[in-house]
């Protein structure tokens, strides 16, 4: 029993060196100026595309229904419970700050990060990647750059896309459950306005949109080159996302608030 407990710890730490060591060679390359030759940016701004603007309307839509019955849902409390004058604040703090981020990595992770899987696992089955190292294309580079940072670069834009129509959302169901003037709303929002929460925000999307596709792209190369391995590599792949939002979420959230208390 204690050999099996070994072998099986010691195949989890290779593991994770392995793919902290991969973590770090795509960070590394996409610090590099010579990383983006024409192909990866045109491999960057088709990834952009399909993962950003084509799911816009739908994103836009959910934001804006969600925004609206979380806004009056959470204002109503507020006020039965006579705290109406934290309304900005939880507005600002939670919706912006913590909700935000969540939604759209969620979105994005069913739809972008399950097809990144599938896609970098088909591509292993059909010998895809041994190709490209045959012609000595980096496959670093050429797929697992543009993909990442796609990531990046759409959870933060998508997330900030999700706080604006959160707030203009606010305006109209604030103005319709309780009464509150354009002048109202603008004040509450501005007197809980912080540069801190932006950042906090923005730094969370970007370490979110970076392990929603490194991990499917991770999970992806590791299948072998049956068919029936692509299933159970996307299957794997995802439950280790979601387990990946859940623990960035706790750590993040744990980190914020020593700062608050901090400083």
């Amino acid at each position: 029993m204690l050999e099996k407990i070994g072998s099986l710890l010691i195949k989890r730490l290779k593991t994770l060196k392995e793919t902290f060591s991969l973590a770090y060679e795509v960070l590394a390359h996409m610090l590099l100026p010579s990383t983006y030759n024409a192909a990866v940016r045109m491999v960057l701004v088709n990834q952009i595309y399909f993962t950003s603007v084509q799911i816009l309307p739908l994103f836009l839509t959910i934001s804006i229904i969600l925004g609206t019955i979380l806004i009056g849902v959470a204002g109503d409390y507020l006020r039965s419970i006579g705290m109406f004058h934290f309304f900005g604040a939880m507005i600002m703090g939670f919706v912006v700050k913590e909700l935000a981020p969540f939604v759209t990595v969620l979105l994005i992770a069913l739809r972008s990060g399950a097809a990144i899987n599938t896609e970098i696992a088909v591509m292993k089955v059909n010998r895809e990647l041994a190709a490209l190292e045959a012609y000595r294309i980096s496959v670093v580079n050429y797929l697992l750059v543009p993909r990442v940072l796609n990531g990046i670069v759409s959870i933060v834009v998508l997330g900030f896309a999700f706080s604006t129509c959160v707030l203009i959302s606010g305006l109209l169901s604030s103005r319709f459950f309780f009464g509150l003037s354009f002048d109202d709303y603008i004040s509450l929002l501005v007197d809980a306005f912080s540069i801190y929460d932006l950042v906090v925000m923005a730094i969370k999307c970007a370490i979110l949109g970076f392990f929603i596709v490194f991990i499917p792209i991770k999970f992806g190369m590791s299948a072998t080159q049956e068919l029936t391995s692509i299933p159970i590599a996307v299957l794997n792949g995802m439950v280790q996302v979601f387990i990946s939002i859940i623990v960035i979420e706790v750590v993040i959230l744990v980190l914020d608030s020593l700062l608050v208390k901090l400083f």
